[in-house]
């Protein structure tokens, strides 16, 4: 008779750690593409179509942030994660909504503080 073999508590806080990367990179990614589209919503007519969607996306990375630190804590991760990625996602709705109500002034050194912020975050994992 086969016993069946459990993977260690090591290797699921390694997994859920590998995700919680992931899910920073990829974070991090569509912000950078949303900076890339803001300097085509500026030169050219596809520009606030590609932009509008980017942001869709991004909003929907900052929610993969959190379900990633929420299995990272279910794991033995810590809390800390979950404070980050919930920060995260409400600067990320206040960006959604200072782009939507076309406030500029504030959307963009937002936007670069979120890429900061995003890249701070992909570093220390």
């Amino acid at each position: 008779m086969a016993t069946e073999v459990k993977p260690s508590a090591t290797a699921n806080a390694r997994r859920s750690s590998s995700f919680l990367q992931i899910a920073i990179a990829v974070q991090t990614l569509t912000i950078f593409l949303q900076a890339v589209s803001a300097g085509l919503l500026l030169t050219a007519s596809y520009g606030e179509t590609l932009h509008s969607a980017g942001a869709r996306v991004m909003y929907g990375a900052s929610m993969l942030y959190v379900l990633a630190a929420v299995l990272a804590w279910k794991r033995g991760g810590g809390s800390r994660p979950i404070w980050h990625a919930s920060g995260f996602l409400a600067l990320a709705s206040v960006q959604v909504v200072l782009g939507i109500a076309h406030v500029p002034s504030a959307h963009l050194p937002l936007g670069v503080l979120m890429f900061g912020l995003s890249v701070l975050a992909l570093a220390r994992r």
